[in-house]
């Protein structure tokens, strides 16, 4: 039986089409709709073009890298490859979705988020009387731009050192490019967090040993987390953030229940008495902690997905890839985040 992902024509333009990725540019050509109930029904586009060209990119019958420049036409896959290993890698040990509110997709390098800012007075819904004026709540544009970052990596070698290297161990290479990228996003999101966007909207701080927050300076307590999660109404604090604070947490006798212990142990996930998930990353600043309600605190604007441009010095018989991703992260409600000095 014939299938029409054999006669796709396959050319680098496919890369460049405007608002589409080169998988959704396959899929106009060959949808994946037409092949339910055939054995090729568990793959996508992409997918289907490796199969036509025979590459093997996992286990241990993995082809070389050479084995996608067979062709001119399997050469054209091989960008998309790199870049479905670095998302791997991005999305292993990834915690912007439980840092973040809203996604935002553009074009460009700038973006202008909304904002609202009610008082107190503003946030409840009062009673109206009959023909009497309904509250207003007020959303604005920002006052300045939240500037998105570009990061990436030129991944250079040899075409020695990669023509005879396996798929398999070549992914690997890629994913951990795709986890630096991902830990430098991470790091951005929190440096908005702490410092704000630009639109002064810098989290408000919090010391232990300082009113409002109860204990000794240097010292974490429960009852100095307790005092912290109280400053949160109308939030809810549902995400504690750590970096070198995480031993301190983990050794509170509150954090020791046989409970919390299990959850712990069977799954690496540590979830604190107030119900805040908990996670750590070394991109927070040392003695501090950072609660969020996530649900209100931060957006994620993306510039781009991963994008890889590959080319050839022929001279120099290198191979050089270039693997980027822009994003950038704007504060929706201020009051939505609080940060926690120990010290």
């Amino acid at each position: 039986m014939a299938y029409q992902f054999e006669t796709v024509k396959l050319d680098k333009g496919m890369y460049s089409e405007a608002g589409s990725s080169f998988t959704k540019v396959l899929e106009k050509c060959d949808p994946s709709e037409q092949y339910k109930g055939t054995p090729l029904e568990h793959l996508d586009a992409f997918q289907r073009q490796l199969k036509r060209f025979d590459i093997k990119v996992k286990g241990m019958d993995s082809d070389v890298v050479s084995k996608f420049f067979a062709t001119w036409e399997s050469a054209v896959l091989f960008p998309e490859y790199v870049a479905r290993a670095v998302r791997q890698g991005m999305e292993e040990g990834n915690i912007l979705p439980d840092l973040t509110a809203a996604e935002t997709r553009i074009t460009g390098m700038d973006y202008r988020s909304i904002a609202s800012n009610p008082g107190d007075d503003a946030k409840s819904l009062k009673m109206v009387a009959e023909g009497a004026r309904i509250p207003e709540t007020t959303i604005s544009a920002q006052e300045n731009l939240v500037k998105l970052h570009k990061r990436g990596r030129m991944l250079v070698a040899s075409y020695e050192a990669i023509q005879f290297q396996r798929l398999d161990l070549f992914s690997v290479t890629l994913r951990q490019i795709g986890a630096y990228i991902g830990r430098m996003h991470t790091a951005d999101a929190i440096d908005v967090i702490l410092n704000g966007d630009g639109n002064s909207n810098a989290a408000p701080v919090f010391t232990i040993g300082s009113n409002p927050i109860s204990g000794s300076a240097g010292t974490l307590s429960y009852g100095a987390l307790v005092d912290f999660w109280s400053q949160f109404d109308p939030y809810t604090m549902n995400t504690l953030l750590v970096g070198d604070a995480m031993a301190g947490l983990l050794k509170l006798p509150e954090l020791q229940d046989a409970a919390a212990g299990l959850n712990f142990q069977g799954t690496g996930k540590m979830v604190t008495p107030m119900g805040a998930n908990l996670l750590r990353s070394s991109a927070v600043p040392s003695g501090t902690i950072i609660g969020l309600d996530k649900n209100y605190a931060l957006e994620m604007i993306r510039g781009s997905d991963v994008l890889v441009e590959y080319d050839k010095l022929i001279d120099r018989q290198l191979e050089r890839a270039a693997i980027t991703s822009i994003s950038g992260f704007a504060k929706i409600f201020q009051d939505a985040s609080k940060v926690l000095k120990i010290n």
